[in-house]
């Protein structure tokens, strides 16, 4: 018999094969659906991410994990030397694996898109203890280097330097472009955006998903052997 992990990361596995729009179709995105959980009301909400970040790397498809969540910006000599990427690091080794590392960035705005956060060595430090991308509102930079070790990214953009930076908070709720996350939730995120949902929702958004594809594939197949309006409309 199958232990708790075992299920889970079978789960995540057949997860990864689904794209990130099918996910949030049946989390909240068609509340008069059967196959939609209706987790959220989708406009009210704030559970998926907005235009202003892009996924670096869509050729690496889906990935999902727990979102570890921290708050970086421009140190303060009031909050002097407490926490420390090291600190970030810590959490992400304390979490469920696998995890999405989600950093909110908070910069003054004449230098907002100038701060290239994460580079090589920090999303390498994350990879090394089970890691699988990063998420943020703000830019990062080294995408040639991280490309190669297959680590996702979803940002703002790419800028090549930065300042001096501190870590305000670690394990905190955050908002990414649009999106709150907590700590513990899930990240579900490809070249469409990300999306975010309880962990306990694991199975029975595979099923519905699974679900939904199939009954969308018998709606394509017919839909493309339409000829006319009246066909189309049957479907």
């Amino acid at each position: 018999m199958a232990s708790m992990t075992e299920k889970v990361e079978k789960l995540l596995a057949a997860l990864r094969e689904i794209d990130t729009p099918t996910i949030t179709n049946v989390v909240a995105t068609y509340p008069i659906n059967p196959l939609c959980l209706g987790l959220y009301n989708p406009w009210t909400e704030n559970w998926y991410t907005d235009t202003s970040i892009r996924c670096m790397y869509p050729e690496m498809g889906p990935v999902i994990g727990y979102a570890v969540t921290c708050v970086y910006g421009m140190p303060d000599p009031n909050y002097p030397n407490r926490l420390t990427y090291q600190d970030v690091i810590e959490a992400l080794d304390a979490s469920p694996k696998p995890t999405i590392l989600v950093i909110q960035q908070k910069w003054p705005p004449e230098i907002f898109n100038k701060a290239g956060l994460a580079g090589e060595i920090m999303t390498t430090s994350a990879q090394a203890v089970g890691c699988l991308g990063l998420l943020s509102n703000g830019p990062s930079r080294d995408v040639d280097a991280i490309r190669r070790n297959r680590f996702q990214m979803l940002l703002s953009g790419v800028t090549a330097g930065h300042g001096a930076m501190g870590c305000m908070a670690v394990q905190v709720p955050v908002t990414i472009s649009t999106m709150d996350v907590a700590p513990g939730e899930m990240i579900h995120m490809d070249e469409n955006g990300a999306v975010k949902f309880p962990a306990d929702k694991l199975e029975p958004i595979l099923t519905n998903a699974r679900a939904l594809l199939d009954k969308e594939a018998t709606q394509l197949a017919a839909l493309r052997k339409a000829k006319t309006a009246a066909e189309v409309r049957a479907f």
